[in-house]
């Protein structure tokens, strides 16, 4: 085979590559002397069927296999003789004049990886934001704890219905005067407020008693998961079954022994592990942010344009996601517009430092071991029906991509931890709201040059330059060995329930 240079110009690489068809028939031949003796042909006795016989059964699909063959062949010989690292699938296009009989010629255009300067990892310094999982911190968790799992009871016939209190009732949808499926129910429990419903249902709820009979209208959202009601007014006639207010929650002895605890005492030793796990995430979260800044500031190389458009178009479809859900999503459109360039910036930083951690962690030995990746499969498979599983194990097994994607995040925590037990850290005691603010002003900072708008004002197209964290306390997790109280709600459709938001892919943390 002959390879030719046609392009070399920054990352990007050209290549003409001639394979000589008398290879081809060579190979052909050889096949067809290897599969005659097992060709089974009526008149003629087992393994004496004539080769031009054969070759005319045969010929012209093992000569199809055979050039496939050497086409894959040939683009991986020309990368391993050309010393190529591809940073993705080269583009390879046959000849399309090629006719059979004359000399395959192959165009193969590929984006290389660039080369990584040497980091200096002894170099970096960090400071590590600690806060202590104090009393206050772990009595705050578990009225947290508490407050998720409040109990309610029946309000007094009278009662108007207000923010908070759940309303238990029955319900019956109509489109343009018609019924639709899925649009009544008996019986259903929603608290006012909660945003179970699409816009404007439960805001028409406030004020209701027992036994009223109330109109409700409401616009399903252009986005909805049904296609035939996107967009389409209803009318919901509900009638109220009851009212109830929720019960003051207490964090006491009571209270843990429903969760299955022996008492108060035991639950403030579960929550103080919960709480610090916590805190050491936000430690962790500002650190890795402080990490990647500095090689981001100390690292300038060419990054291959294919990455980038490939970083830049999953950042995309997440903010034109999250503007449809704006109240305004057209002027949500027109901002991501105004900083599309900012949004290219943000993906060319991300996979720069994404070729600099890959080549930190093969240079210093980092692995991930085959059972770390089993792990990563079976979690990954959890979220698929017991059907599925299966399936998507063997999907991401046979499919290196979907191995290297699924394994991409660990690797890359992997790495950092690395860097961390080689640098040098500081610790600094703070408050927990001294640590979310660093972590805030990272974000933004990473997010420049973002104009800042007005909150009231601001269309949610946040910049995804670096993973929010956690800026509002997150509730605190039930403890592993507490028991789910059963739920009251009876088991009922619920009325134009608003279409869950769909599942972010978490990316790498820039």
């Amino acid at each position: 085979m002959q390879t030719v240079e046609t392009l070399n110009e920054g990352l990007k690489r050209a290549y003409t590559l001639t394979i000589p068809f008398s290879d081809i028939e060579k190979q052909v031949d050889q096949q067809l002397k290897e599969i005659t003796p097992q060709v089974r042909m009526p008149g003629f006795r087992p393994g004496k069927v004539p080769t031009n016989l054969v070759r005319k059964m045969h010929g012209e699909s093992i000569e199809q296999d055979v050039v496939n063959k050497a086409i894959q062949s040939g683009i991986q010989d020309a990368m391993k003789e050309q010393d190529i690292r591809p940073a993705m699938q080269p583009e390879v296009e046959l000849d399309p004049d090629w006719e059979r009989g004359k000399d395959i010629e192959i165009s193969m255009k590929v984006e290389v990886l660039p080369e990584i300067p040497e980091t200096k990892i002894d170099d970096i310094a960090l400071e590590r934001l600690t806060v202590e999982a104090d009393d206050k911190a772990v009595d705050a968790a578990i009225l947290t704890l508490a407050e998720n799992q409040k109990s309610y009871e029946a309000a007094a016939k009278t009662y108007k219905a207000k923010e908070g209190d759940l309303v238990v009732m029955d319900f019956e949808g109509k489109v343009d005067g018609e019924p639709f499926d899925g649009g009544k129910g008996e019986g259903m429990s929603v608290t006012i407020g909660s945003g179970q419903l699409i816009p404007g249902f439960e805001d028409q709820l406030v004020g209701v008693k027992a036994n009223d009979a109330k109109e409700v209208k409401v616009t399903f959202p252009d986005d909805y998961n049904v296609d035939y009601l996107k967009g389409k007014k209803a009318v919901f006639d509900i009638v109220v079954g009851e009212v109830q207010k929720p019960v003051e929650a207490k964090a006491d002895d009571d209270f843990a022994k429903s969760l299955g605890l022996e008492g108060i005492d035991k639950l403030r030793e579960l929550m103080k592990g919960q709480v610090e796990q916590e805190l050491n995430g936000l430690t962790r979260t500002h650190m890795k942010r402080r990490l990647l800044d500095y090689l981001a500031a100390n690292h300038d190389f060419p990054v291959p344009p294919t990455m980038v458009d490939s970083e830049f178009e999953q950042i995309w479809k997440q903010l034109e996601h999250e503007a449809s859900h704006e109240p305004d999503p057209e002027a949500a459109r027109k901002e991501m517009e105004n900083e599309k360039d900012e949004y290219r910036d943000i993906a060319e930083r991300r996979v720069r430092l994404g070729l600099l951690l890959s080549e930190i962690g093969q240079k210093n030995g980092v692995e991930i071991n085959q059972s770390e990746m089993s792990q990563l499969i079976a979690q990954a498979a959890q979220q698929y029906g017991p059907e599925d599983r299966e399936r998507f194990i063997q999907y991401v097994q046979q499919d290196p991509m979907a191995a290297a994607q699924l394994r991409a995040p660990l690797y890359e925590d992997k790495v950092v931890d690395y860097l961390f037990e080689n640098a040098k850290i500081t610790d600094r005691a703070v408050t927990r709201e001294e640590l979310e603010a660093a972590i805030e002003a990272d974000e933004e900072e990473t997010a420049k040059p973002a104009k800042k708008k007005p909150a009231a004002k601001k269309a949610a197209t946040k910049k995804p330059a670096a993973k929010k964290a956690a800026a509002k306390k997150p509730a605190a997790k039930k403890p592993a060995a507490a028991k789910k109280a059963p739920a009251k709600k009876t088991a009922t459709k619920k009325p134009a329930a608003k279409k869950p938001a769909a599942k972010k892919t978490p990316a790498s943390e820039s």
